[in-house]
């Protein structure tokens, strides 16, 4: 294989084990796509070339000397820019934070250096882990076609995975924000169950609704660095004590007999023709491949829709108490989709209107999992609109009701910390991806990986890449 940026993780690993490639070599090779690509695609806030080869060099070492880590062992990786690194800028898309250098790693960060990732550096993203970008970044290019949405918050580490500007990377989810990138740029994303992996080190949007998880090109290489990060953190007490398996040592066994839910009305009520055939589409692999498809009806998800935006103000709020009013003139403008318009928003929700939220957020969750005991996974999209431009971002964001509308696939599961798994399932007439989510019980992430790997043995969605 010549172009190695577009290989899996889980190929290269193996290529990079039996001495086929060299992390030193496939590092260089990507640091200079990332020079040549980078300045028009602008996923990158940080590059990191030094450490990234000093990395590379001790991983070729330790690897000849027959110390072999697992499949993340001299991988080139990239971290969304939320995540503490040491001595190296984790500014969060603010400039209130641009000379912010932690004195410490992320938890998640020391897991993949103890599993010899390699980091090419720290991946642009909206301001605040929010909804737009600040006015002073310049937004990263989806690299299928910039005039469309690259998803938010973790938009640059949407287009750098589908690029090949890194193997794979950490996104965060709080309302959307692995599923939304992921879906725009063609790629993988698993937002695992909340609190299964450590957010110590993380900058906060809304602490009860983020969830750190991993972003790349096929179910198996999400799996793999899902393995490195999960599980019990001392440094986060709400992190989840529950043992993490080997996420690819049953990825192979298949879907036959699972129970796979879905409700058409909640799926295709007021949702593009194209998305609704690429469900229908793969709810027909996934029958094929043994899964019983169980006609089902979603709890009422509308309260709970509703609600995120009382908790996920009120939460960011309580983070940014440090910076905001004092440095407010440093933040973008207080309008709907900025971080300081969610933060005013926040400051007016009373204690009543949080109530309800947290009750709407009880049943829905409740009602739930209730719904798992019928049922193995659901299908459902990942948003309702399919060739979805930046300007139509724009728009959505003047009109209420319809960007609530439009987060009606994600915040609810949020809200219920429930695991879901966005896959590539096709492309509209314009050339765009499309996509599907498929969402488990609490903890089940190796039923999504398996269950996503199967579908991806039996399509090449995620083997298509953009042409740079």
């Amino acid at each position: 294989m010549t172009d190695w940026h577009y290989a899996t993780l889980t190929e290269t690993g193996d290529a990079i084990r039996s001495g086929i490639i060299s992390p030193v070599e496939l590092t260089q090779a990507m640091l200079d796509r990332i020079a040549a690509l980078d300045p028009q695609l602008r996923a990158y806030a940080t590059v990191t070339p030094e450490l990234a080869l000093t990395q590379a060099r001790q991983a070729e070492a330790d690897i000849s000397a027959g110390h072999y880590r697992g499949a993340l062992h001299g991988i080139p990786i990239a971290l969304k820019d939320i995540y503490d690194t040491a001595g190296i800028v984790t500014a969060a898309g603010m400039p209130t934070h641009a000379d912010r250098k932690p004195n410490s790693d992320a938890t998640v960060v020391k897991r993949l250096a103890e599993a010899g990732a390699i980091l090419l550096g720290k991946l642009q993203l909206t301001e605040g882990v929010f909804a737009k970008h600040h006015p002073t970044i310049a937004p990263p290019r989806n690299p299928w076609n910039e005039a469309y949405y690259a998803g938010a918050s973790s938009s640059g580490s949407g287009v750098a995975t589908a690029a090949g500007l890194c193997f794979a990377t950490l996104g965060s989810d709080t309302g959307g924000s692995i599923r939304f990138p992921s879906a725009a740029n063609g790629i993988t994303g698993l937002k695992p169950t909340w609190g299964r992996v450590s957010r110590h080190g993380v900058f906060p949007l809304a602490d009860s609704l983020d969830h750190v998880g991993p972003m790349a090109r096929s179910a198996a290489d999400a799996g793999a660095m899902l393995g490195v990060i999960a599980g019990l953190d001392p440094n986060d007490p709400t992190s989840l004590a529950a043992p993490v398996p080997d996420y690819l040592t049953s990825i192979d066994t298949g879907i036959r007999g699972l129970r796979i839910g879905i409700d058409t009305a909640y799926n295709e009520t007021d949702v593009d023709d194209e998305i609704v055939a690429a469900l229908r589409s793969a709810a027909r692999a996934l029958q094929e491949l043994g899964g019983t498809i169980v006609p089902v009806s979603l709890p009422d998800h509308r309260a709970v829709n509703e609600g995120w935006g009382s908790y996920a103000g009120v939460e960011t709020a309580l983070a940014h108490t440090a910076t905001y009013p004092a440095r407010a003139a440093e933040y973008g403008p207080a309008e709907s989709g900025t971080i300081a318009g969610l933060i005013e928003h926040g400051r007016t929700v009373t204690g009543s209107d949080l109530m309800k939220a947290h009750h709407a957020r009880l049943a829905f969750s409740g009602a739930l999992a209730t719904l798992f005991a019928d049922v193995d996974l659901l299908l459902i999209p990942t948003q309702p609109l399919a060739d979805f431009t930046v300007a139509q971002e724009s728009e959505l964001f003047t009109r209420p009701a319809e960007l609530t509308a439009f987060l009606r696939f994600v915040t609810p599961f949020n809200m219920s910390g429930s695991p879901t798994i966005t896959l590539p399932g096709g492309f509209t007439k314009k050339g765009m991806p499309l996509s599907f989510q498929l969402v488990g019980r609490h903890l089940d992430e190796a039923l999504l990986v398996r269950a996503g790997h199967a579908y991806q043995q039996v399509t090449d969605w995620h083997r298509k890449h953009p042409s740079l």
